[in-house]
């Protein structure tokens, strides 16, 4: 069993082609012995955005802060806000976007263990 604080959770500068103004912590994760799942922690800077990329697994994501963007395949952006749920399927592009000029996003990335 592991129990831990977010902030007593080191924030690293993703090695991500294309990301901004991004911060990323990983309090579980298959190095704690986790059997399927990573949790990460994003926080999405004022200007900041993820990369506009792709991946064959499943992400599911949860606002936990702040106010944003989704960007889908068609370049369409739907508003994400704090409470907000989404499902990111195997496959499809797409691209967080903070949309605030004055306090981050911050959102919760449950993604399979290999991949983190």
């Amino acid at each position: 069993m592991k129990i831990i604080s977010l902030d007593k959770v080191k924030k690293l500068v993703p090695d991500m082609e294309g990301a901004k103004n991004i911060f990323k912590q990983v309090p579980v994760s298959g190095n704690d012995g986790s059997p399927n799942f990573s949790i990460r922690v994003f926080t999405i800077d004022v200007n900041g955005h993820t990369p506009y990329h792709q991946h064959p697994f499943e992400h599911l994501n949860y606002i936990i802060e702040g106010h944003g963007a989704l960007v889908l395949e068609n370049g369409e952006e739907r508003e994400v806000k704090k409470g907000d749920f989404a499902l990111v399927l195997p496959g499809e592009m797409h691209q967080y976007k903070n949309k605030s000029e004055s306090e981050p996003m911050i959102m919760i990335c449950a993604v399979p263990k290999e991949y983190e």
